[in-house]
């Protein structure tokens, strides 16, 4: 299970990216993208519930933002998003698309993981 915990001031919105050759195998690059989870001050979500090592790839990776897009949290990893909730592959984006730079983090062989938002 992947938990996302915001323990900023202010309303986040969350995506994440992992391994998934099944579902995004060939043009998808191997890797889904999925966005976006609403998270208020204080709180939790889990944007994934299955077994983390299940995935067998121990790196994830993630992008959030406040409302205003002031404050993010991002990382070197360019990837397609849009402002609508989305369930995509790399690499395969949309006319209504914006890149923005998505952030690793190591879940090891843990099978819950919880990343808690902080700033």
């Amino acid at each position: 299970m992947l938990r996302f915990c915001n323990s900023h001031n202010e309303d986040v919105w969350v995506a994440y990216m992992f391994h998934s050759p099944g579902a995004c195998g060939g043009e998808g690059k191997d890797w889904q993208t999925i966005g976006w989870f609403h998270i208020v001050p204080g709180s939790c979500v889990t944007v994934y519930a299955n077994d983390l090592d299940d995935v067998h790839n121990r790196f994830w990776y993630f992008y959030a933002e406040n409302a205003s897009r002031s404050f993010v949290w991002a990382g070197p990893v360019n990837v397609y998003v849009t402002d609508e909730a989305f369930n995509h592959c790399l690499g395969i984006g949309t006319s209504a698309s914006r890149v923005v730079g998505f952030r690793a983090f190591d879940v090891g062989d843990h099978d819950d993981f919880t990343m808690t938002l902080t700033g």
